[in-house]
Order: structure tokens, then C-alpha cells, then sequence
């Protein structure tokens, strides 16, 4: 895999609900183009999704109805969520297709509070980084200060997210030293004219009715992002596609027609920054696809703004691996010992905190993990590894480890180092877990047997097992550590 294909999405929502179909947004094939390839990944950065400090908790522990919305359309075209991170009304959401789920390597989500000085997360930014085919990427989604005359406060913010982000990748510890950085959200730059000259918001309007072929330089003479870029005073590291759309901002709710109350600007943001010649046997690059906004939505006082970029990767990268054999016999409910094997490559590294997830077959996200089990407490003893060559293991499931709803599963191997890394090693292909007494009911006993050892069966459906229904026989201890480092209370 040599080009990813990445499509970017960043939108202030105006704490509004989905009120229009999205479809257009995420620029689906249609039906006059269905060859169009989709994505690789998808980023959504929304800023203003709508969180009450009283909703603090309850934000955190169920999905809003922005990101419900994203999952239904995208989940249907085969997208998972990697990972997806909010800082109150900050949400940051990551989607690939699964094909690239088990290249995704080191994937570290973090968060800043630019607010009340530091204190409060109405602003700041959150981000997701990650290895893939060999390359960081770094991905950032923030909503700076607001009003024109505190530029001098959005300069500030950007340089607190610089230095209070921190990943505990050694090489990547700071969002500047990836090789890829996409830097997305409201950032809330307006246009500022000189003293004395400063044109009215009805003047501006009526200047932008007048532009043809979508030339803005006249007013961009006035950008407030283009001027600290050029100053060095914040994002001088970052480049911006030409812009070639009108002011996303302010438009009054439901209509195309500017709020004369602001002046027209473009707070509305996507920039890039390639760190090219990392790397002796390749030239990494950005290649732009794409750079508009979608004025069809109305539901916000902005319009979103999108971008496609073909990112460049190593093309034969090998990555360390874990690969579960085929599983073909059935996993009844309640087995005392469901056993099966995997193989680990010669560089994987078997961390403490390695775990395995036990997944619906059609999973739509990392964080969907129904069960899991340490990897040392259902590995078996084995023979010293031989360096170098691939380790098999065999892996025992103990009664408790294992789902409560007859279906098709998947394994998913995780290497953990600490509690905000994680890498995806390994995913099995869907496996049966069944109910004996079910299967007494439905089949007869020789049928059932001779199916319990038949790899050809149909393909699987989607369970629909509830992950709050039953914890009986986990370890709540360990479950909380998972949850508690992917939820951000803020």
C-alpha cells in the first residue's frame, strides 16, 4: 500500500442536531459515478457538539447523536471506527475501511484545555496519532478563541497545544515531529482590516457577490490565519490548499444569507504539514484532491469545510503481525475450556498489558470489545521461542471469557506497552459461538456434527449482544482500565 486516501471533514455544528442527510457530506459515489473509490480513512472534527456541564458524565458514556449519525452511514460502507475522542463540545472521529485495521500501529489519542486559561474545554483541541505502513500521522482537531479583536488569544492557544500535547512515542513525542500533520477545526481567524478602512459586514457581502471563478484574494489580503502564518506568530509550519470558497461563517440558522452581526470570514480550517525527506528511500508527500465547503447544510450558523489528500507510504513496509488460525469448530456457550492458536512473527514483543478482544464479526469500532482476556492469563506454557522464527501459541478461553448471545465473533489482538498505546496486531476471521441447546433443538445430531467441523458455512450475520447486559465473570478491576482510557471526562 503506497497512497492512503484521506478525507477531512471539519464542521462547528452550532450544538444543533443532525437535522439534514449527511450522505452529501461524505461524498459517497452516486448513482452516476459508482466506480469512484472511497476512502481510505475518514477524519470529522465537529466542533460545538452540543454538552452541558451537568452532561458531563452522561456525554462521555453515550454516543451523541452527530457520531451515531457518522456511524450508520459509514459503518454500512464497511468503516470502522479506530478511535474517536471528545473534549466536551471537541469531537475527533477516525474511520477506516478494516483492510488497514491490522497495519494501524501505536495509536495514542490526546487532549488540551484552552479555556478559562487552561481550565475549561469549551476550547482547546483534541487529536489522534498513529502509524500506518510506516508513517506517522497526526491528526488535530481544535476550536480556538473566538471574536475579531482576540487574535492575539487564538495565537496563544495554538502554541499551548503545541507544547502541552505530549505522546509517549519517543519518536513522535510532540504533534510537529510526525511525518504527516493535518491540522483541522474552527479556528476562529477573521478578517481584520486596517484602522479607518475597516469596510461593514454589508459592505463585505456585497463584495463577495461580485467575486467571479471563485476569486478571494482581495479579502484573503485580510485573513487573520494568512497574516500569522506569514508572521511566523502560529501555524508558519502548516500549509493551506488555496482557498476557493466564499466566508463559512456567520450565516443565520436554517438560510444561505449571512448574519450581518459578524463580518464574513473563513474560521473554518484545514492545514497540512509534510515533513518530505524523513526517510532515505522515499519522498513523502500530500498530494491535494480536493479543498471546498458544502454550502447545501443550514442546520449551523457555519458551513463545513472538506478536503482530500493522497498521502504518500512505503509501499512494501512489513509490519509485525499475529495471525489466528482458522477457527472451525464451534464455540458453544459455557464451555469450560474453548481452546485455539495463534502465530506471532518474530518481532512481536509480548507486552504484560497484551489483551485479546472478543468482538461482534461485524464490529463498527475498536472500543466495541464485548470481552477480552489478558494474553497471560490464557496463553499456555510453551517452549522457549526460537529467535527468529514465528512463535505459535496456543490460547485457552476459561468459562466467563467468553459472549452470553449466540453468533459470529471475531479475536483482536492488542499490543499495549502502557495504558495509552495500543497497536492492532491481529484479527481472526468470524467464528461461531452457539448455544447447545439451541442447536438440539434446530439440528440433528449428525447434521450438527459434521457442521460443528465444516469451514464452508454461510456467511456470518451481525449479533446483536448487548454490552451492558452481562459482566458476569469479567475482571471489573482490569475492564475499568480499558474504559477509563478511552473516556474523557472534561
Amino acid at each position: 500500500m503506497d497512497t492512503l486516501r484521506f478525507y477531512f471533514v471539519t464542521w462547528n455544528v452550532a450544538t444543533k442536531s443532525p437535522g439534514q442527510d449527511l450522505n452529501l457530506l461524505l461524498d459517497f459515489p452516486s448513482q452516476f459515478n459508482k466506480n469512484k473509490p472511497l476512502p481510505d480513512f475518514y477524519v470529522i472534527g465537529l466542533q460545538e457538539v452540543k454538552s452541558q456541564p451537568q452532561n458531563m458524565i452522561m456525554d462521555s458514556l453515550f454516543t451523541d447523536q452527530w457520531t451515531q449519525m457518522f456511524n450508520k452511514i459509514l459503518c454500512r460502507q464497511g468503516f470502522v471506527v479506530a478511535k474517536s475522542y471528545r473534549l466536551q463540545g471537541i469531537l475527533l472521529l477516525v474511520y477506516t475501511q478494516m483492510k488497514h485495521l491490522p497495519h494501524l500501529r501505536d495509536i495514542v489519542a490526546q487532549y488540551t484545555k484552552t479555556g478559562l486559561g487552561g481550565l475549561w474545554g469549551n476550547k482547546g483541541a483534541v487529536s489522534v496519532r498513529f502509524n500506518i505502513y510506516g508513517c506517522s500521522v497526526c491528526l488535530v482537531n481544535c476550536h480556538l478563541t473566538a471574536h475579531e479583536h482576540l487574535l492575539a488569544d487564538r495565537i496563544n492557544d495554538y502554541n499551548t497545544i503545541l507544547k502541552e500535547h505530549a505522546y509517549l512515542i519517543s519518536e513522535t513525542s510532540n504533534i510537529l515531529y510526525h511525518d504527516y500533520v493535518f491540522w483541522l477545526g474552527d479556528l476562529n481567524f477573521r478578517t481584520d482590516h486596517p484602522a479607518g478602512s475597516s469596510p461593514t459586514s454589508e459592505e463585505i457581502v456585497a463584495a463577495l457577490k461580485k467575486v467571479e471563478k471563485d476569486k478571494y484574494a482581495a479579502l484573503l489580503k485580510h485573513d487573520q490565519l494568512l497574516a500569522v502564518m506569514e508572521s511566523g506568530e502560529a501555524f508558519s509550519e502548516f500549509t493551506e490548499p488555496e482557498i476557493r470558497f466564499p466566508p463559512t461563517y456567520k450565516f443565520l440558522m436554517g438560510s444561505d444569507d449571512y448574519d450581518l452581526k459578524r463580518k464574513p470570514s473563513w474560521t473554518d480550517r484545514i492545514l497540512y504539514k509534510v515533513v518530505a525527506n524523513n526517510y532515505e528511500n522515499i519522498t513523502l508527500r500530500a498530494d491535494l484532491v480536493s479543498y471546498n465547503h458544502i454550502p447545501h447544510y443550514t442546520v449551523s450558523d457555519h458551513k463545513p469545510v472538506v478536503a482530500q489528500f493522497n498521502i504518500k507510504a512505503f509501499a512494501n513496509f512489513t509490519v509485525k503481525t499475529v495471525d489466528f488460525a482458522p477457527i472451525v469448530r464451534i464455540w458453544y456457550i459455557g464451555d469450560a475450556d474453548f481452546r485455539t492458536q495463534c502465530t506471532l512473527s518474530p518481532d512481536v514483543e509480548i507486552n504484560p498489558n497484551d489483551w485479546i478482544g472478543i468482538y461482534d464479526a461485524n464490529f463498527h469500532s475498536l472500543d466495541d470489545y464485548i470481552a477480552y482476556e489478558y494474553l497471560a492469563k490464557v496463553s499456555l506454557s510453551q517452549t522457549p521461542p526460537v529467535p527468529g522464527q514465528p512463535r505459535t501459541i496456543t490460547l485457552s478461553f476459561p468459562v466467563g471469557s467468553g459472549v452470553r448471545t449466540p453468533g459470529f465473533y471475531r479475536f483482536i489482538y492488542f499490543s499495549q506497552p502502557n495504558t495509552e498505546v495500543r497497536s492492532v496486531l491481529g484479527i481472526s476471521e468470524p467464528f461461531e459461538v452457539s448455544s447447545r441447546e439451541d442447536r438440539l433443538v434446530s439440528l440433528d445430531p449428525c447434521v450438527e456434527a459434521s457442521c460443528s467441523t465444516s469451514p464452508g458455512r454461510s456467511k456470518p450475520s451481525t449479533a446483536t449482544t448487548d454490552i451492558f447486559t452481562d459482566f458476569t465473570g469479567l475482571d471489573v478491576a482490569k475492564l475499568s482500565r480499558h474504559f477509563s482510557n478511552d473516556l474523557s471526562i472534561d
